[in-house]
């Protein structure tokens, strides 16, 4: 049995940690706040496995996989929902784009299709289709509140034996890890604590190539019969939510103080977001039930740090918006290496010095 600390109470960490134990090691958690608190609480809960990429297609169809089998109690709940994307008529850059996506998808084993017009009013009703030039369907998808998802996974981790610290902010240290004033050892530290994972490894004098970036999303108190969607032209996405409508992206394409940044919406993004989102799906001046931002993490070529990064050091982040619906299989993976089985090449920590300069690209678009 190995000592464990995970670094981070946020849904990568929390499935990590159950994994972990459950494979008989011996696991604490420590969370600076609340668990749930950062990234997690704050991310939209679309949940799909369209991905073109090998990797990223196996790890999509793992967490959906994941989603369905812990959607059985515990207060989680993974409610199924097609997920659609579209450019609109003459953007033939993105509908090109997304032709050459599906044409991938289904060489994968991803459940996807293109869509005419018909087919997509079907599905839609309530959505605007005039103007969409291209449309396509993943049927492997749903939506869910990821702080349940966080709250069912605490729960499942307790059971298993994972100590949780909540309100215990913990700094790497020699063999082990700094808590409460007091140093305690552990023979693995796993570090992943969202948009401060980057701050918890620089105090300790190691570098990675991450960058936290702010997006915000709201809810519109709106009946409307739709499945979710992303329209790729306008750069906005949709789900069904038990208030309304969850209307999200408003990406900012700089770095930001995972410390002390903005947690409000702006009122530009509502604005936008609201006419966006009103004149797709038939909404005359839809209220606005709330609004917030959160953080995301982007990396040089939008792929994770997920794995080793030296002897008893693991780190999990940049997740470029798509962490918490890879949740599940992220936390899967690295919980297997750090028992010694192989991470994902394509991922690892080290492809990078940390030096890198980078530009921060939404992790939506086309």
């Amino acid at each position: 049995m190995t000592r464990i600390a995970v670094i981070g109470g946020g849904a990568v960490g929390l499935t990590a940690a159950h994994d972990l134990a459950r494979a008989g090691e011996d696991v604490t958690v420590f969370e600076r706040g609340a668990l749930a608190s950062g990234s997690t609480d704050r991310a939209a809960g679309v949940l799909y496995d369209a991905y073109a990429g090998e990797i990223d297609a196996r790890i999509g169809k793992r967490s959906i996989e994941r989603f369905r089998e812990f959607s059985v109690g515990d207060g989680f709940e993974f409610h199924e929902t097609p997920y659609v994307w579209f450019a609109q008529a003459g953007d033939e850059r993105r509908g090109s784009a997304i032709r050459e996506q599906v044409s991938e998808m289904c060489s994968r084993g991803i459940d996807a299709g293109l869509l005419d017009e018909r087919e997509l009013t079907g599905l839609a009703p309530d959505l605007e289709t005039n103007d969409i030039g291209t449309a396509a369907l993943a049927r492997n998808a749903g939506w869910t509140d990821p702080a349940t998802y966080a709250g069912m996974m605490a729960t499942k981790a307790r059971k298993t034996g994972v100590e949780i610290r909540t309100d215990t902010p913990a700094a790497l240290a020699e063999a082990g890890v700094n808590a409460g004033g007091d140093r305690e050892p552990f023979e693995t530290v796993v570090v992943a604590a969202g948009a401060h994972t980057k701050r918890v490894l620089e105090k300790a004098g190691r570098s990675i190539a991450m960058k936290p970036y702010r997006v915000q999303a709201l809810v519109l108190d709106a009946a409307v019969e739709t499945p979710m969607g992303y329209d790729a032209s306008a750069g906005f996405y949709f789900r069904p939510h038990p208030d309304g409508l969850l209307v999200g992206d408003g990406t900012e394409d700089r770095e930001s103080d995972p410390e002390g940044w903005d947690r409000a919406s702006d009122a530009g993004f509502v604005a936008s977001a609201r006419e966006r989102a009103g004149e797709r799906l038939g909404l005359a001046e839809p209220p606005v039930e709330r609004a917030w931002a959160g953080l995301c993490t982007a990396t040089p070529d939008g792929d994770p740090l997920l794995g080793w990064l030296e002897e008893g050091l693991y780190v999990a982040t940049g997740w470029q918006g798509h962490g918490f619906m890879r949740a599940p299989a992220l936390g899967e993976v690295i919980a297997r290496e750090v028992r010694g089985e192989s991470g994902v090449e394509p991922f690892d920590p080290t492809r990078f010095t940390g030096e890198e300069e980078f530009p921060i690209v939404e992790g939506l678009a086309l």
